[in-house]
């Protein structure tokens, strides 16, 4: 058995289709021990100027920054004790959603989840798999609009995740047909993924 974190981001609930595509790949993973966070329903904080310093620690920290500096060791154990990490990334205006950055932002974190070095950047999260679930509704992969898989995966190999597997579904709004396609190739994926 391994452990798996699973976060989700869509702002759509029940309507979500990267909730249904991350549901449907959880189901392929049940014999695992499943940790579930939905970055939506259960929102963090936005990183602002009074948090970050906190998440650098130290003695008189206010109360926002002692709460945001343990949900950051929180999120940060929830990282290290999973084998994999199933993300939900839906686009919103060719970008992650904000629920998914706050989450970033908590995680990222020197000293903690990586370190500078003289040869530049080391990630300290390593030996874990990371599978992506991206859902759009127009076509966006292997263009100039879609920003979001190469910043994920920039922003995940910072702090170490550098074995990353993307699941697309697109087209999701491009009429019955397409989506109908989208959902399908990205469950065909996942059983790829998860055989």
């Amino acid at each position: 058995m391994t452990n798996v974190l699973v976060l989700k981001s869509s702002i759509l609930g029940n309507y979500s289709q990267s909730n249904g595509l991350i549901d449907h790949l959880v189901g392929a993973l049940a014999d695992n021990a499943i940790v579930e966070r939905n970055l939506a329903d259960n929102p963090l904080p936005v990183l602002d100027g009074e948090i970050a310093m906190g998440l650098r620690g130290g003695d008189n920290l206010s109360e926002k920054q002692q709460s945001a500096l343990e949900l950051s060791n929180t999120l940060i154990e929830e990282v290290k004790n999973s084998d994999t990490i199933v993300i939900g990334a839906p686009m919103y205006n060719f970008a992650i959603p904000t629920q998914l950055k706050n989450w970033f932002d908590l995680i990222a974190r020197a000293g903690v989840t990586f370190s500078y070095t003289e040869n530049g950047p080391v990630g300290l999260l390593t030996g874990k798999k990371v599978i992506i679930v991206t859902t759009r509704g127009g076509m966006h992969k292997d263009s100039a609009t879609d920003t979001m898989i190469p910043y994920l995966k920039t922003v995940l190999g910072f702090v170490g995740l550098t074995d990353v597997n993307v699941v697309y579904s697109e087209a999701l709004n491009m009429g019955d047909d397409m989506a109908t396609k989208g959902i399908e190739t990205a469950k065909a994926d996942i059983a790829q993924l998860t055989a």
